[in-house]
């Protein structure tokens, strides 16, 4: 098992995503392996752990994936030199369902692989009493392997002085000192990050992350913390995606991003051949696809140029005539009657499913999501399982169509938005991370 640590924090907004890319970047640029991970369903963060280390990012999500699938998934670190994952939310934050391999919360990711836990702490407006914050939650789960903190927004040398006073004070080592830096800040958006792909300059700025943290950062300290455990081979468990085609026509621009690069990985282990479009530059899917994928991403920002898109609408509607077209979240908006845009404005869409949306009437849908299939789906059969995770901000107006599955969320509650499905187009409002195996298989 490669050795590794795991970057988090107590809560969203700390600072860890800065130290994650700056570590990476640094250790990578020093000719180091570096494979990332990230803890739970986060598309966004990957792409930039693979700009940093050129590597492929990998998601481990204790709540979706069985004990076999994070296995299997963790092995694409074989070859690497060190791990750096990065978690998500707060170090213990989950759902109250347990599923298989644990709750979703970061902490289940590291004590499995033993990769110990480096604590990024905000310590403005604080000093010595950021140690309480510390002490807790390195004590919080014996079990968890803890490394120590990397103190943030620190204001001045006796800003410093003081909160080490305090860690020396609770035996917690400080790996590093942050001082304030907005200047390496990365623009927002609803849904997190603003796209790697949409940021010119991110190569610059990921070098200004490398050389911040090489500066005020302990790197040497924090790779001598990094430990793994031994984790069995499991080839067979591969989160259960088989592809739904041989010939994938794949929509892949800024407004169809959001796709988790395990889903793709495995598609093309299993021998599919991707053929990429862009939706948004007037493209349609290649003819001679078996199916046709709309991932999730931002078609709210781009609806406009969508609805002017009058050759991938009409390519996509006769691709539909004779093959499967399915779409997660974004992709399902855009295959839908219409799309209400922030200012109220509606856009003409694909047409391909009788769905309206709106984005006008914001109200925040996000949590982890299991469905059973009423239909037949792109790769899976009637009756499957699923699990997956839906985030988006936009509300269902009209969903005249049949409903493709029954959804559940994480405390088993049933939800309303069930996915349609007309003809050979089907969507869901969840993007897909694994399936469930049947219990006698």
């Amino acid at each position: 098992m490669t050795k590794g640590v795991f970057i988090t924090a107590p809560a969203s907004g700390t600072g860890k995503t800065t130290v994650m890319l700056g570590l990476a970047r640094s250790l990578s640029r020093k000719g180091l392996k570096v494979q990332p991970f990230k803890s739970g369903p986060d598309y966004i963060d990957p792409a930039f752990h693979e700009k940093a280390t050129g590597r492929s990012g990998i998601n481990l999500d204790s709540w979706a994936m069985s004990e076999g699938v994070l296995n299997y998934l963790c092995h694409h670190a074989d070859d690497a030199d060190l791990v750096l994952a990065e978690g998500s939310m707060g170090l213990f934050d989950g759902v109250s369902e347990i599923g298989e391999s644990g709750n979703g919360a970061s902490a289940d990711i590291a004590k499995r692989f033993g990769w110990p836990v480096v604590l990024v702490l905000d310590v403005s407006g604080q000093a010595q009493s950021a140690a309480a914050t510390a002490k807790g939650f390195a004590t919080y789960d014996p079990d968890l392997p803890f490394a120590g903190v990397i103190l943030n927004k620190v204001a001045s040398e006796r800003h410093e002085r003081l909160a080490r006073v305090g860690m020396e004070q609770m035996g917690i080592n400080v790996l590093g000192v942050l001082p304030r830096n907005p200047g390496i800040e990365m623009p927002e958006r609803h849904l997190g990050l603003v796209q790697a792909q949409e940021q010119q300059n991110l190569d610059r700025i990921l070098n200004d992350m490398a050389d911040f943290v090489e500066q005020h950062l302990n790197i040497d300290g924090i790779q001598q913390c990094a430990k793994g455990k031994p984790t069995p081979v499991s080839i067979q468990e591969d989160a259960g995606i088989i592809p739904p085609g041989q010939r994938i026509a794949l929509a892949r621009d800024e407004a169809f991003s959001f796709v988790y690069p395990h889903i793709l990985q495995q598609w093309v282990n299993a021998g599919a051949e991707i053929l990429p479009f862009s939706p948004l530059a007037d493209e349609g899917p290649d003819r001679n696809a078996d199916i046709c994928w709309l991932p999730g991403g931002y078609p709210e920002l781009h609806a406009g140029k969508l609805a002017a898109a009058d050759n991938f609408k009409s390519r996509i509607r006769a691709f539909a005539e004779q093959n499967p077209v399915h779409g997660e979240c974004g992709g399902y908006m855009a295959m839908g009657k219409a799309l209400v845009d922030k200012d109220g404005n509606t856009h003409q869409m694909a047409g391909l499913l009788g769905l309206v949306t709106s984005y006008a009437n914001r109200k925040m849908h996000l949590g982890y999501r299991q469905a059973r299939l009423l239909k037949p789906s792109p790769g899976f059969a009637e009756g499957a399982s699923l699990k997956g995770h839906e985030f988006h901000y936009s509300t269902i107006l009209d969903q005249p169509d049949e409903p493709l599955a029954d959804v559940i969320d994480a405390n088993n509650t049933l939800l309303p938005e069930t996915g349609s499905v007309l003809g050979k187009a089907s969507g869901t409002f969840f993007h897909l991370i694994s399936s469930i195996k049947p219990k006698d298989s």
